[in-house]
């Protein structure tokens, strides 16, 4: 797994439009050189955030949209359409303004529509599975860009500190009950899967944030603080502002931008 590496933006606003903009680049280079892009994303305030900002880019037609699958790296097991799912809220932000094929989004089964978690774990395991590639040397695709939240708890995806699901070393996705945060039940992405992605991005705002951060990038085990276990095979970006970044210790501060 590659190591951290850590910028920082003045604020939440200017970091949200440097996220959309990085995206951008991102996934034309990769489509440029494969002519195919996978990415992962991520809910929350700033992860919703992040895709409005990329809607509002004017470089976004720089993407084919075409040529790129959409994949969550968790979400809240509850009808399809509620307003709290992740899924909706991507699709009210930037989905559903640009020009992907349905079929190349693909959300995670919802309650109203799988037995159970472990049902719509097994579902959404099933269809990475079919959207590997012998190189990926996974039972998932290699993520162009796996997007992260973190909570204050330092939760990364459904995983949750000192939560069983973290022990979880065979299946790509997994089924989270009793979740400290509601809703209780979650389906979410397994640190194998997170971890075999090319790259991982860790977009964190507020100073509610900073101890958490502090701690992933301090050395602290992934199962105390799960955003530790968060990286990426080839590279992984913590994208922060000043707030979230404010109690990062000053030998990997230094490294961050203005």
């Amino acid at each position: 797994m590659s190591t951290p590496a850590v910028v920082v933006h003045r604020d939440a606003g200017l970091l949200v439009n440097a996220v959309a903009a990085r995206l951008v680049t991102r996934l034309v280079d990769v489509q440029a050189a494969r002519g195919h892009a996978h990415v992962v994303l991520t809910g929350g305030g700033t992860g919703i955030g992040c895709l409005a900002a990329l809607r509002d880019c004017p470089a976004r037609d720089a993407v084919d949209w075409s040529a790129l699958d959409v994949w969550w790296g968790d979400e809240r097991f509850l009808p399809a359409g509620d307003p709290d799912r992740n899924a909706t809220q991507a699709r009210e932000a930037l989905l559903d303004h640009v020009p992907i094929p349905a079929e190349q989004i693909h959300e995670m089964p919802a309650s109203d529509r799988a037995a159970d978690v472990d049902a719509a774990a097994a579902e959404y395991a099933e269809l990475l599975r079919r959207h590997a590639v012998p190189e990926d040397h996974a039972a998932a695709p290699s993520f162009d860009v796996l997007l992260l939240g973190m909570g204050p708890d330092g939760h990364i995806a459904s995983l949750f500190p000192e939560h069983p699901a973290l022990h979880e070393q065979d299946a790509s996705v997994i089924g989270v009950r009793g979740s400290p945060k509601p809703p209780p039940e979650r389906v979410s992405l397994t640190f194998p899967t997170i971890q075999a992605a090319q790259e991982v991005w860790l977009v964190v705002a507020g100073a509610d944030k900073a101890p958490a951060a502090a701690m992933a990038l301090s050395g602290a085990g992934e199962l105390a603080v799960p955003a530790a276990g968060g990286r990426g095979r080839r590279r992984t970006l913590w994208l922060l502002d000043r707030a979230a970044a404010s109690k990062i210790p000053g030998s990997i501060a230094r490294a961050a931008s203005p």
